[in-house]
Order: C-alpha cells, then structure tokens, then sequence
C-alpha cells in the first residue's frame, strides 16, 4: 500500500528536497506552504504521516498540531530550525511524535518516517475492533480499547497513541513502578538512551495528569517515585 505524507513547509527548497528523497522510496508526497493550506489538505485527502515547520504564516506549527490532534491521531514529525529544549518540548506536548532540527540529513528524515510508519501500522492493528471490547480500570478510571480513551465519570478523555500506550502500560499493574526506560521502549516501540527521552516521557507524563488529575500538580493517579519512574495508584 502507498503511504501518503504530507510535507507543511514555507521555505520551496525544503518541500522540494523532501518530496525528491520521499518519493524515491514511493511514498504519495502532498505539499503544503502553511497551515491554513495544510488543514485544506486534510480535509480532503487521507494522509498516513506529515512532517510540519514550526514557523510558518497564517497558521503557523503549533498551531496546526494542535487542530490536527483534535481529530486525527496520524503520526507528525516536526522539522525546524527552532531546536531548543523550549521549542520541542511545547511541540512534542502538543502532540508531534518526534523532532528533527534544521539543518537535516535527508537519509535520517526517511528512517523517522519509516519507524513512526512502522509504529502507526502497528498501532491500527492493536485498535483494530474485535468481538469483545477490553478495558482497564482502577479506581473510577476506565482505559477502554475500542476508542482507546479514557473514561473518568461521564467524562470521555481523548488520548493521543502514546498516552494511551503509557496509561495502559501504568494501569495494567496499578502500584507497580515502571521505570523511564520501561514506559519509553512500550509507548515509542524504540531504543532508550536517556537524555531527550526522559524530557520526552516527562512532557506526556504532564499531558496525562493534565487531563486525568483534578490537580496535575498534586497527582492522585500518576505518581512520580524519584530516581525510579513512575506508578498507577488506586486513590481511596
């Protein structure tokens, strides 16, 4: 099956150096010059994985992530000059999946692409609808794998796909701590180095309880054990 990317980049040159190297490994490349063209797009065109600038007129990176996350749950990987701590973290917690800085090496841009590919395919497959739906639950929260979201009350939490993967992996054995490099191999389907990886598993850390805790800065779920990882408790 052809895959479809979808390149969001102001600079031509970029665009263009992208879709030379995509489409030599048959990928279907879709271009787009900002965000308000990139959302045309995607309104009517299936799109398997976007690579998206951060800085860029109309609707800039940010900005696009955060409406495509509100429906879609594609793989994104940003590509930008803007490369400081500050600037990945905001975009990976908006809910990119991986960073790459300018300037790229275009080889390294098609191993991303392949690996987030990889993980999508996976993905679907675990979502796929079976005859009996599963669920976790602990306490009042419900982790159901049909919609993969999360149930708390009457209240349906959408999750992104890493979310999800490191809430069940946190719920399917409340109490017990896991480590970083535990939570990172399950969610990203990928080596642990340390480093960026732990700033990249703090951000969705904070994602989560965001959306889960009545007070993410005092958990009652998500528990941090210092120097260890992090565990799912059962709030009495």
């Amino acid at each position: 099956m052809i895959r479809t990317i979808l390149i969001v980049d102001d600079q031509p040159e970029i665009v263009e150096l992208l879709s030379l190297y995509l489409e030599k490994e048959n990928y279907r490349i879709l271009e787009a010059f900002d965000g308000r063209e990139a959302l045309q797009i995607i309104q009517t065109e299936n799109i398997d994985l976007m690579l998206v600038d951060l800085m860029m007129p109309y609707i800039n990176g940010y900005q696009l992530i955060k409406k495509v996350r509100q429906d879609l749950h594609i793989p994104i990987i940003i590509i930008s000059a803007k490369n400081d701590d500050n600037d990945k973290i905001l975009g990976l917690g908006l809910g990119a999946d991986d960073f790459i800085p300018k300037p790229f090496n275009p080889l390294e841009v098609i191993a991303r692409v392949q690996a987030q590919l990889r993980r999508s395919y996976s993905y679907k497959q675990e979502a796929a609808p079976t005859s009996e739906s599963l669920q976790l639950k602990v306490g009042d929260i419900i982790l159901d794998e049909s919609s993969f979201s999360a149930i708390k009350g009457d209240t349906t939490i959408t999750l992104t796909k890493i979310e999800y993967r490191i809430l069940e992996l946190l719920m399917s054995s409340p109490g017990r701590v896991y480590t970083k490099q535990q939570i990172f191999e399950r969610a990203w389907d990928d080596y642990y180095l340390g480093g960026e990886e732990d700033n990249t598993i703090n951000v969705h850390i904070s994602k989560l309880r965001e959306k889960l805790e009545e007070n993410p800065k005092q958990p009652n779920y998500i528990k941090t054990i210092r120097g260890l990882g992090y565990k799912f408790d059962n709030p009495k």
